[in-house]
């Protein structure tokens, strides 16, 4: 055995304890490593076939994964080893230009292409003559996208994880630039194939480079700084917004209903791609193709997302592969953070949490009903100075997820909102969004919302939040989508918004000027007044319904413990 897969295997040793995966089936596997596939362009990719040892069944299922990360650690044990110690064949394909991989790796642009051509390929292999199932995570959960409509017949299933139909245009709105996430994601595919980048990343060694990076402008520079050379792909993110017809090959959103493949998506509250994931099962749903929703506690690289679409690949996909039935369940899987339960449902959004308005009022207060007269609440926002970010949807995972925002709220430039302690106990299910009011003083700012939640000792922990750009004129009405959420407010506690005009580095700083992101350079200090008033009635919207113990329309409650 090579150093390397005594490794991968000492690993995934370790791995499956942390990760509760479906018990193994044999432990004795083969793997036959860097098979030439070519594509129809004449590149040749590689790929690694992983398959039990002595499989029983002729017609196993087979496993495929297209990933740009390379066959090795943890996420090549569980694409690879783990699901064939499970009983499948997996074979993981190297992305073009990746990991010995024949071509230019140009992020998005040949999916679906080679894609195709693996499928072809893999059609004439004789221990490939079960079902197929799609699967990935993230950049390798869109690689699954790009075929799923036009998947040929031996496609029975897809778990697609932590990803969208759409994948990096989820993070290009106009007018804003979700820079840590594009920056650390430039770094690590340009740093992934020199010597230990796997262990300088486990251990943050390149955080200070990427930091020092990300405070560069114009942010047109900001490659520049992190490689020493300009990134294609950055430069194309700072460029063409998500509505830039530059990416209408790479956008697959629009085929998602003609998509007949049953697919079963896993994603966390707290992940970078979730609100486009809840929209892809949505437009699943609405063509009548009986899609599965599993949401958990989860952010973009938690471990226990990872073991969840594994369970789903194995349990459920496989099963389907087969030609059996998987056991019966709720289409929607939803973890209900603040009572650490699995709730069942029907539907997402689910029915019943009807919308409740709960408005921002003078001194720093949030409540119900209508808004009396008051003064505004002011505050000044320093783009030398950026209100900076604090957990919530990261790509790396360095402090993603609910974290105490105390430290955050002693800021001069963030505002809070607090209500009364709460005598029952709030459900939060669905799509949270706020509309304020607001003026500023220059032509461009953001406005940055987050819903927390308050306990008894003051710890403030966030639930939900998003940024837009705003071009103010005059008394300005904005309405922010908030990314959805399951929360359950308890008894005793507070709700809390935040208000604020930035989260650096999560998103790049707002200089004020008005000019194009990717190109400003001169910061303005903005003042920013909130209106909270009967002709500006500021609130966040919250589907909800209190106390809980009343009716829970199509829910059954499951403990923490039970698996997802």
């Amino acid at each position: 055995m090579s150093t390397r897969d005594f490794a991968i295997k000492l690993a995934g040793r370790l791995g499956q304890r942390m990760l509760a995966l479906p018990p193994a089936r044999t432990r004795d596997v083969t793997v036959e490593r860097d098979i030439p596939i070519e594509v129809a362009d004449g590149v040749t990719l590689l790929a690694d076939h992983w398959a039990p040892a002595a499989p029983a069944d002729p017609h196993l299922p087979t496993v495929l994964v297209r990933t740009a990360y390379g066959p090795g650690g943890p996420l090549g044990w569980l694409y690879g080893r783990a699901i064939a110690e499970r009983g499948l064949h997996v074979l993981m394909v190297r992305s073009r230009g990746t990991f010995g991989s024949g071509g230019e790796f140009l992020a998005m642009r040949h999916e679906r292409e080679d894609g195709l051509a693996t499928m072809r390929w893999l059609a004439d292999r004789p221990w490939a003559t079960g079902g197929v199932v799609l699967a990935g995570s993230s950049y390798f959960g869109y690689t699954a996208w790009t075929l799923a409509a036009d998947a040929p017949v031996q496609v029975k299933a897809m778990v697609p994880h932590i990803t969208s139909s759409r994948l990096a245009l989820t993070l290009l709105r106009p007018g804003r630039f979700e820079l840590d996430t594009l920056t650390n994601w430039v770094w690590n595919t340009a740093t992934q194939e020199r010597p230990r980048a796997l262990l300088r990343s486990m251990l943050g060694l390149d955080r200070k480079r990427v930091a020092a990076a990300m405070n560069t402008l114009p942010l047109v520079d900001v490659d520049k700084a992190l490689l020493g050379h300009e990134s294609p792909f950055f430069q194309e993110t700072l460029r063409y917004d998500q509505n830039d017809p530059y990416w209408k090959d790479e956008d697959h959103s629009g085929t998602v209903a003609d998509v007949t493949v049953p697919v079963s998506s896993v994603t966390g509250w707290y992940d970078i791609f979730l609100t486009d994931q809840l929209r892809d099962f949505q437009a699943l749903a609405a063509a009548g193709r009986h899609p599965r929703l599993t949401v958990g506690p989860w952010w973009h690289a938690d471990p226990a997302g990872m073991g969840a679409a594994i369970e789903q690949v194995v349990d459920w996909g496989a099963t389907l592969a087969r030609g059996e039935q998987p056991a019966d369940r709720a289409p929607v899987r939803l973890f209900v953070m603040g009572t650490n339960q699995w709730r069942d449902f029907d539907q997402w959004p689910p029915a019943g949490y009807p919308q409740q308005r709960w408005h921002l009022r003078s001194a720093g207060a949030l409540e119900r009903g209508a808004n009396p007269a008051s003064a505004p609440t002011t505050f000044t926002y320093d783009p030398n100075d950026p209100t900076p970010a604090l957990g919530g949807p990261k790509l790396d995972a360095d402090g993603p997820g609910p974290k105490d925002n105390r430290p955050l709220e002693k800021r001069a430039d963030v505002l809070t909102f607090t209500s009364p302690v709460l005598e029952a106990e709030l459900e939060v299910v669905g799509e949270v969004e706020a509309q304020v009011w607001l003026r500023a003083d220059r032509p461009g700012c953001d406005l940055f919302v987050r819903l927390c939640d308050v306990d008894e000792r003051g710890r403030s922990v966030n639930v939900c939040d998003d940024l837009v750009t705003v071009r103010p004129d005059g008394d300005t009405e904005v309405t922010v989508q908030l990314s959805p959420t399951a929360y359950v407010f308890r008894r005793g506690h507070r709700l809390r918004v935040q208000v604020s005009a930035g989260a650096f580095p999560r998103f790049a700083r707002n200089l004020g000027g008005g000019e194009p992101v990717a190109t400003a350079t001169t910061a303005h200090v903005t003042t920013i007044e909130i209106l909270h008033d009967d002709v500006h009635p500021s609130a966040v919207l919250l589907p909800a319904k209190s106390p809980i113990g009343a009716e829970r329309p199509a829910a059954t409650i499951r403990t923490r413990e039970a698996q997802p």
